[in-house]
Formats: C-alpha cells, sequence, structure tokens
C-alpha cells in the first residue's frame, strides 16, 4: 500500500501494528528521521528503549547478514508488549534480508520500520513495498506541513487553544521553516504556554519564532520605514558598535523598502502580500509592515527603493566610495522624507 497526500501523516501519526512492515523514505534526511521517530513511537510508546522493545539495525549491514533481521522480528522480549525493529539508512541491497522477513513474519512478531533515502522508481526497497499486499510505503516530499499535522504538534505540546487567526499565523510559519525547526518552535512556545490557559496568540508566536536578522538592525530598518528621524541617530550609533558591514545594512534595508513596495501594489492588500512573501510576514510584524506600506504609498516607495539600488551599486562599483556615509545618508534621506506624497 503506498500512501499519498494527507494521508501520510495521519497513518504515520497511529501507524497499523498489524501490519508487518512500513518503508518511510524521502530526499530530506530530517524529515525522514522526524517521520520515523514518530511511527516508532506510536507503535511501541515512549519507553521503548528502556523495556528492550525497539531493536535498530544499520541497513547496510542486512547484505552480509541477512539473517539478522529475521532474529530481530522472531525474538521474544522480556517485557510485554508491541516491539518494533528499526532498519536505518536501509539501502537497496538490504532488499533481500526484508523480503525473507516479511515472508516469515507473522501476527505477534515485531513491526518493521524501514527508513531510506530517496529512492527511484527503480528501487528495490519500493518494488519489495508498494506492490506488498500488508507492507506500506510512506513517499516523505518536501512539502510544508498541513494543518492538521501542525494542530497535532500544537496538541501534543500543551497548546490546545488556538484560534483560527492565530492557526493561520502557525501555518504561515509552517512555510517558512524547515519541519524541524517548526517542532521545535511549537515545543518552545508550549514551554512559554505552560500553566497558561488563555487562547494562543500570533503575538505570542512572534515572540518566540527564530528570529531573521538581529533585531536591532531590525529595528534601525523600522525607525527608517517609520520616519522616526529623531530616533535614527542613536540606533544607528548602536548598530556601528555592533560591527555590521554597510553593504549589510544596506542590503538589509532594500529587503525591507522591496517587501513593502510590494505589499502596497498588491491588489489584495498589504496584509495578504506580507503573507504571501518568502519567508513570509507573519504576526506584529506583518502588521507593522502593512501600515509602513500604506503610509508611504506606492510613488515615494518607488523612490526609496530606487534609492537603494543607486546607493548599493555606488558602494559595490567602487572601492573608494566613504560607505559608511553614503548609507547613513541615503538612509537618513528616507526618514526625513516628507509623508503624505502618493
Amino acid at each position: 500500500m503506498i500512501l499519498k497526500g494527507g494521508e501520510i501523516a495521519r497513518y504515520l501519526a497511529r501507524p497499523d501494528p498489524s501490519r508487518p512492515a512500513l518503508l518511510i523514505h524521502g530526499q530530506d534526511a530530517m524529515r525522514v528521521a522526524m517521520k520515523r521517530a514518530e511511527a516508532v513511537k506510536a507503535l511501541v510508546g515512549d519507553k521503548a528503549d528502556e523495556e528492550m522493545r525497539l531493536t535498530r539495525l544499520p541497513g547496510a549491514g542486512l547484505r552480509k547478514d541477512p539473517a539478522q533481521l529475521l532474529d530481530a522480528i522472531k525474538e521474544v522480549g522480556f517485557f510485554p508488549g508491541p516491539r518494533v525493529v528499526l532498519v536505518e539508512d536501509a539501502p537497496d541491497t538490504a532488499a533481500d534480508a526484508i523480503r525473507a522477513a516479511l515472508s516469515d513474519w507473522r501476527a505477534g512478531d515485531a513491526v518493521m520500520v524501514v527508513a531510506a533515502g530517496a529512492l527511484g522508481k527503480s528501487s528495490a526497497l519500493r518494488k519489495l513495498f508498494e506492490p506488498h499486499p500488508l507492507a506500506v510505503t510512506a513517499p516523505i516530499y518536501d512539502d510544508p506541513p498541513g494543518e492538521e499535522e501542525v494542530a497535532r504538534w500544537l496538541a501534543d505540546a500543551g497548546l490546545r487553544h488556538v484560534p483560527p487567526a492565530t492557526m493561520k499565523d502557525m501555518m504561515v510559519l509552517a512555510r517558512a521553516l524547515d519541519p524541524g525547526d517548526l517542532r521545535q518552535t511549537i515545543e518552545k512556545i508550549g514551554l512559554y504556554k505552560h500553566g497558561d490557559d488563555a487562547p494562543l496568540t500570533g503575538d505570542e508566536i512572534a515572540l518566540m519564532a527564530p528570529a531573521t536578522i538581529e533585531a536591532d538592525l531590525d529595528e534601525l530598518i523600522h525607525i527608517v520605514a517609520e520616519r522616526r528621524e529623531a530616533e535614527f541617530g542613536s540606533m544607528m550609533r548602536r548598530i556601528e558598535g555592533q560591527g555590521v558591514s554597510p553593504v549589510t545594512l544596506c542590503i538589509a534595508a532594500l529587503r525591507h523598502f522591496r517587501a513593502l513596495h510590494g505589499a502596497a501594489a498588491d491588489p489584495g492588500g498589504p496584509g495578504v502580500a506580507l503573507s504571501k512573501m518568502r519567508p513570509p510576514v507573519f504576526g506584529p510584524r506583518r502588521d507593522r509592515m502593512a501600515r509602513q506600506a500604506q503610509a508611504w504609498g506606492m510613488g515615494p516607495l518607488e523612490e526609496a527603493v530606487r534609492l537603494l539600488l543607486d546607493t548599493d551599486l555606488m558602494l559595490r562599483s567602487s572601492t573608494r566610495a566613504p560607505q559608511k556615509a553614503l548609507v547613513e545618508r541615503a538612509l537618513i534621506r528616507l526618514a526625513m522624507s516628507p509623508r503624505g506624497r502618493r
């Protein structure tokens, strides 16, 4: 049986213990490892290692000693309960040993969980598992986790009060992070919310989400975009003290104003546009940038992007250019630009 789409996440969360074997394969080793761990935990629980109900076998060793897999699935454990034999990093050369174990598998034997990397259509493992009437194949793709899976991770972390608007922000974050980073972030949010029964908010997600750029640099760009020129000088001195290069500062400002320009140009509105960007912008930062885009308007934002592009070109085209002065002059011009133009 080959799982497809949403079936994959649902099945791996609750695998059928009456089926003899499960093949999990995919290009991304981290995603495969996460799904493998999830399936094993669902089959044998948290204490399987302590109770010796989980046996790990390196897939590469099965070619030289194929009998070890059959011995492992038939072994009678000291502790009662379901057992799993995990075949890790299985190559195609392990297919014969797995085929022999499958043919001798009986109810009560350990379930085999086979984890592999990217497998082509001609793979011996796929040819063994996919047509098998009882074995299950779960191909893991690089797609972001779906809302059902994210909701399950949230519940596992103790986060059961998640309003629809907050879940929308969480799904934006799911598209921006690798699944492993997303899972860690959700666990961190769960620890932060421990003992707090209030619904999860977008502000709390933003607080716990991994920072994409250094906080002071981000705040300096916001000061420029919000035309708070009185605060510019002190923050600029702080950024210089941290050793941020003028080129880095110019690139960060250009990225920000391009995002504002794209947000102002989107017919769906700035908030929708910012959520669609890569990486997406969500939570309070999205609301803040949406206000900035509305305050500037299309025409002034085009001029701002042009100014920053010209500054970036000067920085890269001349080694004699006073880089710090060029960037500071461009940013202070933006911060002091008049309001109300369109």
